[in-house]
């Protein structure tokens, strides 16, 4: 009785550890389960957080590569602007260099005769039809050639400038066999200027271009007597060569 009593209670005691058992295998089971399922899903997250992280390193690479690029074009653009503005300093000091120089050549003469002043970059030398022509004559006196003689002298030793000789007149209607009006007369005399100048005193042909006009750029009233000795004059206007300044102009607009 008594060994049936033991074998009954080490039965109970045992089926008890088998059921302890299965039930921390369970609860083992589903603790694993839980760990797997969280393991997944923290596993995803992982993966997830690392492709946003990809996509913002990849921005942030787009990012700086814009910023380096915009970076070299601003120290582009200033180095240009830095080159512009030593041309246009350039420029400037030779319009001085050349305003003095003429004005050195021309000393000998009365402001009757002629006028030098600086305007927009260039050099104006007016002279007067008394200086250089007769009354409706497109023939030089001696005095106006010698004038010329003296601004030959400046034209060729600064071979970087651009000469233009224009011709004006006043309003005084002309109709003769040599000239038809004013327009005739203000373009035979500015050729007149360039023939001495380049055959006497051996300017450079490619420096020089005439042009006439007429009585349409009046400096004084032409109504007056002393009005219309001011208007009737040739103009030889001096200017230094823009060729690179205008090669960098169109160079910076083509980079833009």
């Amino acid at each position: 009785m008594l060994a049936e009593m033991a074998a009954t209670a080490s039965k109970d005691s045992l089926q008890g550890l088998l059921n302890n058992s299965r039930e921390v295998g369970n609860q083992l089971s589903a603790q694993v389960k839980n760990l797997l399922r969280d393991t997944t899903k923290m596993g995803n997250s992982i993966r997830q957080y690392q492709s946003m992280l990809n996509v913002n390193m990849t921005e942030q690479e787009k990012l700086n590569a814009l910023l380096s690029q915009k970076k070299n074009e601003l120290n582009e653009r200033e180095r240009t602007i830095n080159e512009l503005q030593d041309m246009i300093k350039a420029q400037n000091d030779k319009v001085q260099n050349l305003l003095s120089n003429v004005k050195d050549a021309l000393l000998g003469f009365s402001t009757d005769e002629l006028t030098v002043r600086e305007k927009d970059g260039k050099v104006y030398v007016a002279m007067s039809d008394k200086l250089l022509f007769q009354s409706g004559s497109a023939r030089l006196d001696k005095r106006g050639e010698e004038a010329l003689g003296k601004l030959a002298e400046v034209l060729n030793k600064q071979t970087d400038i651009d000469v233009f000789i224009e011709g004006h007149t006043d309003n005084k209607p002309i109709n003769t066999v040599q000239f038809k009006d004013n327009w005739d007369l203000s373009v035979i005399r500015a050729t007149s200027v360039v023939r001495i100048l380049i055959k006497n005193y051996n300017v450079n042909p490619l420096q020089i271009q005439p042009s006439g006009r007429g009585e349409y750029m009046p400096v004084d009233d032409n109504e007056t007597i002393e009005g219309r000795s001011k208007n009737r004059r040739t103009e030889i206007i001096m200017a230094p060569k823009l060729d690179k300044l205008f090669q960098m102009l169109q160079s910076s607009e083509e980079s833009k």
